[in-house]
């Protein structure tokens, strides 16, 4: 079986290679993989990638083999799924619990920018609880995470304030919602009810500064790859009462599957629009990766395996 295989080298992130059929658990259904989307994060992992570690966690295909014990998807579905590794081949297997069917009115292209970017803004949505008619500050808008995030926030009734790093890439972020676009954390005029941090370094620390009284800071991440500096006493004076909470996506009291499947029902019925920055076939797999860690990507990057 063809599957896209790390190299070591950053330069040219992966290659292509034989590696033997998956072995399905009793509760993992196979997939044909007919798309998967490329995560920053995945990226990172590849420049010093585990031995036997594959990369691949967004995918959407069909069912080939349904799982042993009967749960799940029947053989046939057209489903998305979010394995937890090796997803870049021709077939992966999955967890019944990490895969959602899809509609025929939802493609499979789509579909695979939905997995860990649209699962991320959905729970981090609820971890920060009600956003109606409430000032939110969203930093590191322009990626995946980002383009849902605003959406899901403004259609709930947030006004989003979305730190990106051009005004060119944030000019989506407008149509879907956003209040107003700011090139950095400085510019924007606080104070703000909730903050949603993801890149870390000195963004953080502003994003404090500009939260309000009994506020809360959700921190979601560090893609500047710079760790965070803060000065507590600055924080004690600037918001009062306020929170910081640390916010990983596996965490939830619900499966993948079931907010994979509210993802899908939001596309299907046009209240949810990935953003997908870039369309190829999975041969040029190796550049889109380049492209994503430098930037020249505004959402999603998805490949195609046919």
């Amino acid at each position: 079986m063809k599957a896209v295989i790390p190299t070591g080298d950053i330069s040219n992130a992966v290659e292509f290679g034989e590696v033997p059929e998956p072995e399905p658990r009793a509760d993992e259904a196979v997939v044909a993989v007919e798309a998967y989307s490329v995560n920053r994060g995945e990226t990172f992992l590849l420049e010093h990638p585990r031995h036997g570690w594959r990369p691949g966690k967004d995918i959407a295909g069909r069912v080939v083999r349904a799982a042993a014990d009967g749960s799940g998807p029947a053989e046939g579905s057209r489903v998305v799924g979010h394995p937890a590794a090796a997803g870049w081949a021709e077939r992966v297997a999955v967890p019944v619990h990490s895969l959602a069917a899809l509609p025929d009115r939802v493609d499979s292209t789509t579909a695979a920018a939905l997995p860990l970017a649209g699962l991320t803004a959905l729970r981090l949505l609820r971890a920060a609880g009600p956003v109606a008619g409430r000032r939110v500050l969203l930093t590191g808008a322009s990626g995946g995470v980002g383009h849902y995030l605003t959406e899901l926030a403004s259609g709930s009734g947030a006004q989003i304030t979305a730190v990106s790093a051009s005004q060119e890439r944030g000019v989506r972020l407008l149509e879907l919602g956003a209040t107003e676009v700011v090139t950095d954390v400085e510019k924007a005029t606080g104070p703000f009810d909730i903050v949603l941090e993801s890149v870390g370094g000195t963004s953080l620390p502003a994003g404090l500064a500009r939260l309000a009284p009994e506020g809360l800071l959700v921190w979601f991440g560090q893609a500047s790859r710079t760790p965070v500096t803060l000065n507590f006493f600055d924080f004690f004076k600037t918001a009062v009462g306020g929170s910081i909470r640390h916010f990983d996506y596996t965490r939830s009291d619900r499966s993948y599957a079931d907010d994979l499947a509210v993802l899908v029902r939001l596309v299907a019925t046009g209240r949810l629009h990935p953003e997908i920055g870039l369309r190829q076939d999975w041969s040029h797999t190796a550049p889109a990766i380049t492209a994503l860690r430098t930037r020249n990507i505004r959402g999603n990057a998805v490949l195609v395996t046919s």
